[in-house]
């Protein structure tokens, strides 16, 4: 089974760079507390990086 990663946001990116408003979007994060999980891949891990004070990550095993 493939690693996910439980992402959820916990602050706003009212006051942030559309490019980190951009990447959030891309993420499936929409509004505060929403939840998504996704496969952990190089590509989400780098999309996590940008934006890692604005959401907190869990590891699970799906």
């Amino acid at each position: 089974m493939a690693k996910m990663l439980k992402i959820k946001k916990v602050k706003s990116e009212i006051t942030r760079p559309e490019k980190q408003r951009k990447i959030m979007r891309g993420l499936g994060l929409k509004k505060l507390n929403s939840t998504v999980t996704l496969v952990d891949t190089p590509e989400t891990r780098g999309m996590i990086n940008k934006v890692i004070h604005l959401v907190s990550v869990e590891e699970s095993k799906e």
